[in-house]
């Protein structure tokens, strides 16, 4: 059910990993069909996530007997003018994009070689046995996938966490999503706000939804980016999101199914170290300055001798000037000592003090 207290939620655990707000922001690279159907390619890809810092890289797990029907009839081609898929068949695209299931265990054990964490998302039931018998550290969820509850239910049932997009589900969808993990009990859940567009542009993108997401179901969250570019990634950030995932390619014109909308590896790169910095950068509330500020108080302003004043000499603006740095009476006190007198000599640039007035 929907937390109407506004759990917190705990730190959860994936591969010795923890993924929450008190630590790094967990970047996840995706590499869908990026690899064009090439091992090398998807090799490649894997180490050039290392380098570029990701945590983790994520599959994809089917087949496109497993995603839809080898036909052409409507609604199994797609008619969207804006899409970059246009004209393209559901069967043959997903042909092209899938990730051979050979191929798991070998990218899985040299992503790990490299000190990454590798998972995948399983798009039906037999998947989600063939991915708990590599040993994956959680399973993921895809956006269109939250509304196929046998899946979510087997997927929990595997005592292992689960990553949850929620894309252009609605709030009483991903709460049968979230009541059906947890019954089939996995508690320790991660949504992800996920706009269903390939791209996305971030004015529908809706950041804003991380922490309602939060206080809502009492679960980890995070994001599951589609648009160009790392600013809303490291923006979301700021809102509580612990978990980004962005779909990655070598070069987004060297083709793929997804490379319009993937970053490059020094894009990766960036958004690795950018985000730590946003997540370093929220601190706590805080007034008064840090103590790494402490030195610079000297260099506020405070109130000087601006020429040389002599023995009972009236104090005023012929002769005191309120300038940097700050060892003299603070500012606060001007009005206090216009008009009394100096009761002895004082140099040019000296800071006044209280002993320096009299009556």
């Amino acid at each position: 059910m929907i937390n109407q207290a506004g759990l917190t939620a705990p730190t959860i655990m994936i591969g010795g990993r923890a993924i929450g707000r008190h630590t790094q922001p967990f970047v996840i690279a995706e590499l869908s069909g990026n690899h064009s159907q090439s091992l090398q390619t998807a090799r490649a890809m894997v180490k050039a996530a290392a380098e570029s810092g990701a945590h983790a890289i994520k599959l994809q797990t089917y087949t496109a007997d497993s995603m839809t029907l080898d036909v052409t009839e409507k609604g199994f081609v797609i008619e969207e003018t804006d899409s970059l898929w246009h004209g393209a068949s559901l069967y043959s695209l997903y042909q092209k994009a899938a990730t051979p299931y050979e191929w798991h265990a070998e990218l899985f054990d040299y992503a790990k070689s490299l000190g990454m964490l590798a998972f995948s998302s399983p798009f039906d039931e037999a998947a989600v046995d063939f991915l708990d018998e590599l040993d994956v550290p959680c399973f993921k969820i895809a956006s269109f996938e939250l509304t196929d509850i046998p899946l979510i239910r087997k997927a929990a049932s595997k005592g292992k966490p689960l990553i949850m997009s929620t894309g252009m589900a609605s709030l009483s969808e991903i709460e049968l999503a979230v009541d059906t993990a947890r019954r089939a009990g996995c508690d320790e859940i991660i949504l992800l706000k996920c706009t269903s567009t390939y791209p996305a542009e971030p004015v529908n993108t809706n950041l804003m939804t991380i922490p309602h997401l939060r206080d809502a179901f009492g679960c980890e969250v995070g994001l599951s980016d589609h648009t160009g570019g790392i600013g809303a990634a490291v923006a979301s950030v700021a809102l509580g999101a612990s978990v980004i995932e962005k779909h990655f390619v070598l070069d987004r014109n060297g083709g793929g199914v997804d490379a319009a909308f993937s970053l490059e590896p020094q894009e990766l790169a960036a958004l690795v170290t950018e985000s730590e910095r946003a997540w370093q950068a929220l601190g706590q509330v805080r007034y008064g300055g840090s103590v790494a500020e402490d030195k610079a108080k000297q260099y506020r302003r405070s109130i000087y001798a601006s020429q040389d004043i002599q023995p009972g000499e009236p104090l005023g603006r012929h002769n005191l000037k309120i300038v940097r740095p700050a060892f003299g009476l603070a500012p606060k006190h001007w009005d206090a000592v216009i008009d009394k007198k100096a009761t002895g000599f004082i140099r040019k640039g000296t800071a006044l003090s209280w002993e320096h007035v009299g009556q």
